[in-house]
């Protein structure tokens, strides 16, 4: 089942033609509320070729400290899954290209449903979804309804993944599968660039989709170096950083969004280089 189910996906990938994809990562309703659909769009012109949305939980345990706060700020402005997918939907409006992933955990999917969440996502615009503590081996069902609403389900695979494990999320992800560079949470620094390219072999020995990178991942120079080795670049802590202190100094969310936008398209220019 190692093909991509969804068409903005798989016509992103098409359409790079070999450069890897830019991922930028953000947790929705932070720096604030109002801040999401606007940045998604300032982030698309600047080089975004995939969005990666965070739906916000009170307890990210793959996160680190900047993804946390942002978290936990989110939760505390009270933005839910629903409201998650009314931002998408948003989005959507104006913009029928950008791919659109959800990256999250259980808990809020199971408080509505794995079928009922599939549908609403589907109808919202969503094109896949990134479930941190879904096994795959235990995601049968899951991936069947999100395949059924043409969403591909994205799956983690880590330093410390099985040969059995990769061959498992091969004979079920769509998309892109995204490899964690790191043991450890998000926003770690470290980052050995010829351990990724190692690793990336050995997985497309199983995985034949593309294969996106995420985890210290915190400038132009370090995305421009795992693009040379991997199908897409996934960068989330370093831009929520750049929100944070744009919006702690201003308090303004055009100020924040400009910060962000010309922060990733540094990174994006680094990429097309």
């Amino acid at each position: 089942m190692s093909t991509t189910s969804n068409p903005r996906l798989k016509a992103t990938f098409e359409r790079l033609n070999g450069r890897a994809a830019l991922i930028p990562y953000i947790t929705t309703g932070d720096p604030s509320v109002t801040v999401t659909v606007p940045l998604m769009h300032a982030l698309v012109k600047a080089g975004a070729d995939v969005i990666e949305l965070g739906v916000p939980f009170s307890d990210p345990m793959a996160d680190g400290p900047v993804i946390q706060r942002a978290a936990e700020r989110a939760v505390a402005r009270g933005v839910s899954l629903s409201k998650v997918l009314e931002f998408v939907a948003t989005f959507r409006e104006t913009d029928q290209q950008t791919p659109v992933v959800l990256m999250g955990y259980a808990n809020p999917i199971e408080a509505m449903g794995q079928h009922a969440f599939a549908a609403a996502a589907g109808a919202a615009g969503v094109d896949g979804v990134l479930t941190v503590d879904y096994p795959p081996e235990e995601s049968e069902d899951y991936v069947r309804y999100l395949t059924e609403h043409h969403i591909d389900p994205i799956f983690l695979l880590a330093p410390t993944s099985t040969e059995a494990r990769m061959q498992c999320i091969a004979d079920i992800a769509r998309g892109y599968v995204y490899y964690v560079s790191l043991k450890g949470v998000t926003g770690s620094a470290a980052l050995d660039v010829e351990n990724v390219a190692q690793q990336i072999k050995r997985i497309r020995e199983y995985v034949t989709i593309p294969v996106g990178v995420g985890f210290g991942i915190r400038d132009a120079h370090s995305a421009q170096k795992v693009a040379e080795v991997a199908d897409a670049v996934v960068i989330g802590s370093k831009l929520i950083e750049t929100l944070e202190q744009s919006y702690a100094e201003h308090g303004d969310d055009q100020r924040a969004i400009d910060a962000a936008a010309q922060w990733l398209q540094t990174v994006s220019q680094a990429l097309s280089a």
